[in-house]
């Protein structure tokens, strides 16, 4: 339910509003260089700041709390600690007798029979996505030269994102959006037919990430409006590079040279201020909610670099099984 992968492995912890939110990591190889700085640059770029994002702000700063000795990996676990400093309970309280239209509220409560921690979300709170973060650092320095870049292409169906962002602002409603993620320079051969092929492993990591409601690879939902004369990708070499990558640089389940290419649609974010229907479980009938708190217009602005980490994970996880 937590953990993810075969040999590199990882496993989240926390809540949004508890203690702290963090990872551990087991499987990693001894020897990687590894210091509190190779964090910075990818966990600012999850932070809130940016116009449509929440206004809680916290430090970030990852505690390493096992497994790295010297600054390098000792092969142990290693466990990234994030503390919670800025919260703000009080604006949850009232979820779990009036759940919010599209958030995990009523499906946590039932699966957990009410003893889930509801606080910003709690464990299914987006705060989580820190520690995938943290050990997508690692995954990158594990897989490079393996490149990975995700870039968000569109806002509420257009490409003038900051407009469309600013329009959901104006209503005090959010919006959704699509990011393109591009791997590059992963060689042929890694994957396996069926239950664990390149797609299975990625589409089951990035759909772990709150917010994911769409993962297509290479044309995606667009070849089953093709022919096959013009979905095959024709080959140019012995290197399997090829004139078009319909396929998305993987067949059968293994990747086959070029660029693996994904789409991933991220949907508009539940806790809006917008008056929306709800059950009281209190009253017993439909009520009027209207969300209050600190809340992204916009999460799928904070989600480039959780897609490259998630990606990261499984590729490390899918490179160690191939040797």
């Amino acid at each position: 339910m937590n953990s993810f992968g075969r040999i590199f492995r990882v496993h989240i912890f926390g809540e949004s509003h508890g203690n702290g939110v963090g990872i551990c990591i087991d499987g990693c190889p001894e020897g990687i260089d590894l210091s509190p700085d190779d964090f910075t640059s990818d966990l600012s770029r999850r932070k809130s700041g940016a116009r449509g994002t929440t206004p809680r702000t916290e430090s970030d700063m990852p505690e390493i709390l096992s497994g790295i000795y010297r600054g390098y990996t000792t092969g142990a676990p290693i466990t990234i600690l994030f503390r919670n400093e800025n919260t703000r309970s009080s604006d949850y309280e009232r979820f779990t007798v009036m759940p919010r239209p599209g958030h995990a509220d009523f499906s946590g409560y039932k699966k957990f029979n009410g003893f889930n921690d509801p606080r910003g979300g709690g464990h299914f709170s987006g705060r989580v996505t820190l520690g995938i973060v943290s050990a997508g650092v690692i995954a990158k320095k594990i897989i490079a030269p393996v490149n990975i870049e995700a870039r968000l292409v569109e806002v509420g169906g257009s490409a003038d994102i900051q407009s469309k962002i600013e329009e959901a602002l104006a209503a005090n409603d959010s919006v959704g959006g699509l990011i393109r993620c591009r791997i590059s320079g992963l060689p042929a051969g890694i994957g396996n037919p069926f239950f664990d092929s390149i797609e299975s492993v990625l589409a089951h990591i990035l759909f772990s990430i709150p917010g994911v409601k769409g993962v297509e690879f290479g044309a995606g939902f667009a070849a089953a409006g093709m022919r096959g004369s013009e979905h095959n990708d024709a080959l140019l070499s012995s290197t399997g590079k090829t004139v078009t990558n319909n396929a998305g640089g993987i067949n059968g389940g293994i990747s086959n040279g070029n660029d693996i290419t994904v789409n991933i649609a991220v949907k508009p974010t539940s806790s809006i201020g917008v008056e929306q229907k709800t059950f009281n479980f209190e009253t017993q009938k439909t009520d009027i909610l209207q969300v209050k708190g600190r809340h992204d217009a916009c999460i799928a602005l904070r989600i480039p670099v959780i897609a490259e980490a998630a990606s990261a994970i499984a590729l490390a996880d899918l490179m160690f099984a191939k040797k």
